[in-house]
């Protein structure tokens, strides 16, 4: 089967890299799916959870959000924000998810409230990436398929 040359970065480091079989992406307008000799595409990203499928086996990213690039079977996310499911800090996730809805039940601001609409945003979709690899011990994050 063909595969797909992907790579996923931010300003700080290479996120993950590797061929693969498809990537499950949280595009602007919606999950995209992106296959070998996909057609070229340039996209900006929601925050998410991205997905990387190879060889019967899924990696569970978390991003913030940035842009993808489908080019000649070759995908490119340059993400403000992305980790590997096993990098995710459960705890601080939750204490992050605590603060912003302890910041919305205050009735803050219009501008506060689209901030911390945001910041507990970002925590339910680190959690539910992060619980995505303790529901297959052992697998760093991976997933039969």
């Amino acid at each position: 089967m063909a595969k797909i040359k992907f790579e996923i970065v931010t300003a700080e480091r290479d996120v993950y890299t590797d061929d693969v079989d498809v990537v499950i992406a949280p595009g602007i307008e919606g999950q995209l799916g992106i296959l070998p000799n996909h057609a070229p595409l340039l996209t900006m990203l929601q925050p998410g959870e991205l997905v990387v499928r190879k060889g019967g086996e899924e990696t569970a990213i978390f991003v913030t959000g940035g842009f993808l690039e489908v080019m000649q079977n070759r995908v490119t996310v340059l993400a403000d924000v992305a980790e590997r499911a096993e990098e995710i800090d459960i705890e601080r996730a939750e204490e992050a998810k605590r603060r912003a809805e302890e910041r919305l039940r205050l009735r803050p601001t219009e501008m506060d409230l689209a901030a911390a609409e945001v910041a507990l945003r970002r925590a339910l979709i680190r959690i539910k990436v992060a619980e995505r690899r303790k529901r297959k011990p052992g697998s760093g994050g991976a997933q039969r398929l």
